[in-house]
């Protein structure tokens, strides 16, 4: 179930598993006591790489679709999630309304809607799917590949609840990142579970909190693990408004790459990597069409400014300026059927219950793999992150290897959870 990694697994990454797995109780115990502290976002997925020498995420989504690219294996363990984060939060829950994208005319994305959907009900709930799309205007029955159909119903927003004909949920979960903003319907409600939170959206998130927030877990768990935790934790800098289209702000967003690619060669040098440094230059929240764009050298920016050039003449409507991160690369020196790949990691409430590898077959070991021409090869988590074989060298356990992806997973999640305290409008303040 491991891939063939290309580099021989005797680097840092086994020197990291055998930490891992040797400090697995105390690894355990200081994410008990966390989440004691913190609560989980609902629901997330991390997309993980692995470069052989450094293991960090490079994204974290707390409006995770995909879920029907899980094995039916893993079912029972997101069941079983979804039923202690519905008693956490609502023990009394019956009704589960379900809002999913708007355009949702892809078979593939409504078959992770009908996934959910599947779950919830498992768990013990009646779900109903309700659109906030302004098209959906009565009731729209869609049907998948696989003989099963989705059921789509206009939302009724009341003076205070949301709902569907004939059904008042006391949940109304979110698979919408809000990446065009917080639609109306959806504000002011205060009678209802409304999961995530809307401050979870793209609307309020940006990635330079998120990886702040994830650069101070890691510290801390490198710390109890006693290793650099450069090793798990890519390294980002933060730039300010760019305008890409009209060459606004080049200079800075010029500035921030060759600081990051300073500080990269320099690690590289102290591990004795040969490999050639990159960063990834993507907007802070979301993407709004611009991607993520590989670059190896401060001149590569030149290809940014004529990309948005062209993708915005003879456009008016999208914003041009955007707020820019930049992060370290980490090549993913991993594969399945020759193809790169990356391991996608699913987590509800603070359980692992699952995840995929994402693979590319067009795609290079220090590109995006999140792109059109994509596929899913599941993976059987359930003997793994929770059940690793100590004992087993390094390199050689698929549970092994899983449940290492699963403590860099879950710290994600505990960034995401202390990145959703901090912009909470409506936290508590202590004095």
């Amino acid at each position: 179930m491991v891939p063939h990694l290309v580099t021989a697994l005797t680097g840092p990454i086994n020197e990291l598993e055998q930490r891992v797995l040797d400090s697995m109780p105390a690894i355990e115990r200081w994410f008990r006591l966390e989440w004691m502290e913190h609560t989980p976002p609902f629901y997330s997925a991390v997309d993980v790489r692995n470069a052989g020498f450094k293991l960090a995420p490079v994204d974290t989504n707390l409006f995770p679709a995909g879920w029907n690219n899980m094995t039916s294996e893993m079912l029972p363990l997101a069941v079983q999630a979804a039923m202690a984060a519905i008693e956490k939060i609502c023990p009394e829950a019956r009704n589960l309304l379900l809002i999913p994208e708007n355009n949702a005319r892809s078979t593939a994305y409504l078959s992770n809607v009908a996934q959910l959907r599947r779950i919830f009900h498992m768990a013990g709930l009646n779900v109903r799917i309700g659109s906030i799309d302004p098209a959906i205007k009565k009731i729209t029955t869609i049907e998948l590949p696989n003989g099963e159909t989705v059921t789509l119903e206009p939302v009724i927003r009341g003076k205070r609840r949301l709902g569907v004909k004939d059904f008042d949920p006391c949940t109304i979960l979110l698979n919408n990142d809000l990446s065009a903003g917080v639609p109306g319907i959806l504000e002011d409600i205060h009678e209802q579970y409304l999961l995530p939170p809307l401050h979870a959206g793209w609307s309020t998130r940006r990635k330079s909190k998120h990886f702040k927030c994830y650069e101070e877990v890691a510290k801390r768990l490198g710390k109890l693990l006693g290793v650099d935790p450069w090793l798990i934790n890519p390294m980002f800098e933060k730039c300010g408004a760019v305008n890409l289209a009209d060459g606004v702000g080049m200079e800075n967003l010029s500035s921030h790459v060759d600081t990051l690619l300073g500080k990269i060669r320099r690690k590289y040098k102290e591990y004795g990597i040969k490999e050639k440094p990159f960063v990834v230059v993507k907007t802070d929240n979301g993407t709004h069409g611009m991607g993520i764009v590989t670059v190896r050298d401060a001149k590569d920016l030149e290809l940014l400014g004529q990309k948005a050039q062209s993708q915005t003449n003879g456009t008016r409507d999208g914003p041009q300026t955007h707020d820019i991160l930049v992060q370290e690369g980490v090549l993913t020196k991993e594969r399945m059927h020759d193809a790169v790949a990356e391991p996608v990691v699913y987590m509800m409430d603070r359980y692992v219950v699952g995840g995929f590898y994402r693979i590319h077959a067009g795609r290079g070991v220090d590109e995006n793999l999140n792109a059109p021409g994509s596929s899913f090869v599941p993976l059987a988590f359930e003997q793994s992150t929770h059940l690793p074989q100590p004992g087993i060298r390094p390199g050689a356990s698929a549970p092994n290897r899983f449940y290492m992806y699963g403590v860099v997973g879950r710290l994600a999640m505990l960034a995401a959870s202390y990145e959703l305290e901090a912009t909470d409008p409506n936290a508590e303040a202590y004095d």
